[in-house]
């Protein structure tokens, strides 16, 4: 993504009852102020930096396990 830009990351975690899901950063902290994750969890990031590039995890949990996807972002 170009600095300055907003990407989105989707999760598609599916199940019944649905999953929790969360969005962290390896080796960082999300965004302060300048990302969300909507109801379909998807994860925007606004106005992306280059400090914002790095591997993104989405982890889903239910009463069945935990399983996690990766995205990796460049800027």
């Amino acid at each position: 993504v170009v600095a300055g830009g907003t990407v989105e990351l989707s999760c598609g975690a599916q199940g019944d009852p649905d999953p929790r899901v969360q969005w962290h950063k390896e080796r960082g902290d999300l965004p302060w102020g300048r990302h969300e994750v909507d109801q379909e969890n998807t994860l925007r990031l606004y106005d992306v930096t280059p400090a914002d590039a790095g591997t993104y995890v989405c982890t889903a949990q239910s009463q069945l396990g935990t399983a996690a996807a990766t995205a990796r972002l460049r800027v």
